[in-house]
C-alpha cells in the first residue's frame, strides 16, 4: 500500500477533530497465552488504517490546534539484546517510508509529550479508539489510558473516534479493492485444491489441510478467520469449527473460509459433494441457494440496504422451499435459514461501520444465502464478495466455480 493512502486517511480523520484536541491510537500488543508464550500480534485495525505500521506498542498522536495539524509517531528503541532473539524493531526511516509520518519519537517520550501539549495549548478533547463489542470484554489499552487521563486531567473530555474511522473504512479505495481481490484469488486456489483432493472417508481436517497448504504456498501469513469445513449434518451449524469428523460417501462439505492478504480479507463459502456427485435432492436444494445468491447479487446497487437484500434472499429461498415441499408457508423459512445475507468486508471479516446503512460505491459486502436442513443432514451456503459500483456491482469472486455442473466437472477430472 502506498504511504499516500495512509496520509490521506489521517487527513480525513483530522478534519473530524475539534480544535484543541489530541488523537491517540495504539497499535496494541500480543496478549500472553501461557508461561512465556504470547498470541500472535496483529495491529489494531484503525491504527493500521491510519499508519500502515505493523508492529506492536507503536503509538500515533495527532494534535489539532487553531486548524494546524501536528503528527507524531512513537516507536520502540533499538535493543541489541532482544534483536538477537526476535529481530529488529522498526526504525524511524522505515516508519516514515511506510506511513509518511516525519516526526518519529521513542515510546519513552510519549507521556512527557502528552503532558507538554496539555500544559502549552488549550487541549479540551482527547480522542481515542474506545471500541467495545460487548459489556464484559476486558479493557483495552486505550480504555485504560482514558481512565488515567481523567484521573490526572479531570477537565479533559474523552471522545470516541472509533465510529468516525469506521465510517471512513466503509468505502474502499482502489488499492484496498486490489488487496481484497488478491485475497480472493488465493482463496480460490485453496478451494480448488480441496475439491480436487476430497474423497469420502477423509477427515474434515485432512481436506482443510489442502487449503492451508495453498495459502502458505502463496505467501499468505494468516486466515481471515478459522476455516469451517463442515461435512453432512455439521454443515447446519453456522459457526462449526471443530473440523474433526469423518466424511462419508454422499456427504456435502460446506466451506466457509478466506485468505487474509496484508490484513485485507476474503470471505467465501462453497458447498460440494465429497464424492464429486450431487444427489438429486442435494442438487435441488443447492440450486435454490444458488438462485438466491444470484438474485441478491443482481439487487446490489447504491441506495439499497442489507435489509433489502435479506428480504430478497428470504423471498427466493421461501419460493424454492415451497416448490420442493420443504415448507408450506413463507414464515417457515426461518427454520432453515437463520442468518443475514450480507455484511461489510475489509480489514475485518465482519467489517466495521453502521449496520443497515445504504450501500455506496466502493463498499464491499458479502452475498451468502444458505439452507440448513438438519433432519436431512444437508447444509448449503454459497457466498461471494461483492463490490458496489456507481450503477450496480462487480462480483470479485466470480472466478470461483459454484454451479452444480462446474463443480461436478472439475471434481471428476
Amino acid at each position: 500500500m502506498n504511504k499516500e493512502f495512509f496520509i490521506s486517511n489521517r487527513r480525513k480523520i483530522s478534519e473530524k477533530l475539534h480544535n484543541g484536541s489530541i488523537l491517540i491510537l495504539f497499535a496494541g500488543q500480543a496478549p500472553y497465552k501461557s508461561a512465556d508464550e504470547t498470541y500472535k500480534f496483529t495491529p489494531n485495525r484503525n491504527f493500521y488504517y491510519l499508519t500502515g505500521i505493523d508492529e506492536s506498542k507503536v503509538i500515533l498522536m495527532i494534535i489539532k490546534d487553531e486548524d494546524k495539524i501536528i503528527e507524531h509517531l512513537f516507536i520502540q528503541e533499538s535493543d541489541q539484546v532482544m534483536e538477537k532473539w526476535v529481530g529488529k524493531t522498526i526504525s524511524a526511516n522505515e516508519a516514515n517510508e511506510i506511513s509518511g509520518l516525519t516526526d518519529v519519537k521513542y515510546i519513552k517520550d510519549f507521556n512527557d509529550t502528552v503532558g507538554s501539549y496539555l500544559s502549552r495549548i488549550n487541549v479540551e478533547n482527547i480522542y481515542l479508539d474506545l471500541e467495545r463489542q460487548e459489556f464484559k470484554m476486558a479493557s483495552t489499552e486505550a480504555q485504560d489510558f482514558a481512565k488515567k487521563m481523567l484521573d490526572k486531567y479531570p477537565y479533559i473530555r474523552i471522545k470516541n473516534i472509533y465510529h468516525e474511522i469506521a465510517l471512513l473504512r466503509t468505502v474502499k479505495s482502489k488499492e484496498e479493492v486490489e488487496l481484497i481481490t488478491k485475497a480472493i484469488e488465493v482463496t480460490n486456489t485453496g478451494i480448488l485444491s480441496m475439491m480436487k483432493n476430497a474423497k469420502p472417508g477423509m477427515m474434515e481436517y485432512e481436506i482443510e489441510a489442502y487449503f492451508d497448504f495453498e495459502l502458505k504456498r502463496n505467501g499468505i501469513k494468516d486466515f481471515a478467520f478459522p476455516t469451517i469445513a463442515a461435512a453432512g449434518v455439521n454443515g447446519t451449524i453456522l459457526h462449526y469449527g471443530e473440523n474433526n469428523s469423518k466424511t462419508a460417501d454422499g456427504d456435502l462439505l460446506l466451506l466457509d473460509l478466506g485468505a487474509q492478504y496484508k490484513y485485507y480479507n476474503a470471505d467465501i463459502s462453497r458447498t460440494f459433494p465429497v464424492n464429486g456427485k450431487f444427489t438429486e435432492r442435494q442438487k435441488a436444494i443447492y440450486n435454490i441457494v444458488l438462485k438466491a445468491n444470484e438474485e441478491v447479487m443482481k439487487a446490489v446497487k447504491p441506495g439499497v440496504t442489507t435489509l433489502d437484500l435479506q428480504k430478497t434472499a428470504k423471498a427466493v429461498l421461501s419460493e424454492g422451499c415451497k416448490a420442493i415441499g420443504l415448507i408450506k408457508e413463507d414464515s417457515e423459512i426461518d427454520r432453515y435459514y437463520y442468518h443475514g445475507v450480507a455484511h461489510p468486508l475489509g480489514l475485518d471479516t465482519h467489517d466495521v461501520g453502521p449496520r443497515g446503512i445504504e450501500l455506496r460505491p466502493g463498499m464491499i459486502i458479502t452475498d451468502e444465502p444458505g439452507l440448513y436442513i438438519e433432519e436431512e443432514k444437508i447444509g448449503i451456503r454459497i457466498e461471494d464478495d461483492i463490490l458496489v459500483t456507481e450503477d450496480g456491482y462487480v462480483n470479485l469472486s466470480k472466478n470461483i466455480i459454484k454451479s452444480v455442473e462446474d463443480i461436478e466437472n472439475y471434481m471428476k477430472n
